[in-house]
């Protein structure tokens, strides 16, 4: 995304781009990291509050603040470096050091914060104000399913085959809810994530198991790259667009941001 007037956005695609993108800044430049994910809404707010106070900014030679915007879910690797768990999250750093982290927030704490350590905006320049813009929606858990300490199962099969396509599109669907009713359940724990255990594909995926480990909980998975019908379906069956997702006795805890909450 970009602004038409002020300081652009730059939108980070991947972690090479991040990185040469970094390195080019000058040590005094403020760069403000903004990760995001497309299926949050409280991110569309943000989104707009973050445009809005760019465009305050006039573009300096060299630049002495920088606004870059992440897929946190795509570049997970990088959301992993800078411990995002939930969206909106804000990072602001210079010359490679953190300054301060807004998660979530009001358009007022994210205009004080930036102005804190990159300096009012050019007093010309102001055609945009985040304080015109109603306050952020705070990102609030589908569920408060608690994760037990221990299970007694092991892991089930991660891999598994979708049945025969039905007659009609209404019948293939429920067969899928059907499977996917069962696979939830395949375990005390269940988690649905992006690789396996062993070799987890996203930093997110990652992230789940290794707190899950750290405490002892034993848990069965299934790795939805191997079957994108599981994968898409679970979206819908779940209502929860993103993985990991951790089921506890077939119910949804939710994902990452909400298991660290009640680890």
């Amino acid at each position: 995304m970009a602004t038409q007037k002020g300081t652009q956005i730059i939108d980070i695609t991947d972690e090479a781009q991040f990185n040469s993108t970094i390195s080019s800044l000058p040590s005094n430049n403020a760069q403000i990291i903004y990760f995001h994910a497309p299926w949050a809404e409280p991110c569309k707010q943000m989104s707009t509050v973050i445009s809005a106070l760019a465009s305050t900014y006039p573009p300096t030679t060299p630049p002495t603040i920088t606004f870059l915007s992440l897929d946190a879910e795509s570049l997970s690797d990088i959301s992993e470096t800078y411990e995002v768990t939930q969206v909106p999250f804000i990072v602001i750093q210079r010359d490679g050091k953190t300054l301060d982290t807004l998660s979530g927030g009001e358009p007022s704490r994210v205009r004080a914060l930036v102005e804190k350590h990159a300096g009012p905006p050019n007093a010309t320049s102001t055609s945009s104000s985040t304080s015109t813009l109603p306050p952020a929606q705070k990102v609030t858990p589908r569920t408060t399913t608690t994760i037990p300490e221990t299970s007694s199962t092991t892991n089930p099969q991660s891999e598994s085959t979708l049945t025969p396509p039905q007659t009609n599109e209404e019948d293939s669907k429920k067969a899928l809810d059907a499977r996917l009713s069962e696979l939830v359940r395949a375990a005390p724990v269940m988690l649905f994530m992006k690789g396996t255990p062993s070799s987890p594909q996203c930093g997110f995926s990652r992230q789940t198991v290794a707190m899950l480990r750290e405490r002892g909980i034993r848990y069965g998975f299934f790795n939805i790259l191997a079957d994108d019908d599981v994968r898409q379906g679970l979206k819908a069956y779940s209502e929860w667009p993103t993985f990991p997702q951790l089921y506890v006795a077939g119910e949804l805890v939710g994902g990452l941001d909400i298991v660290s909450f009640h680890s």
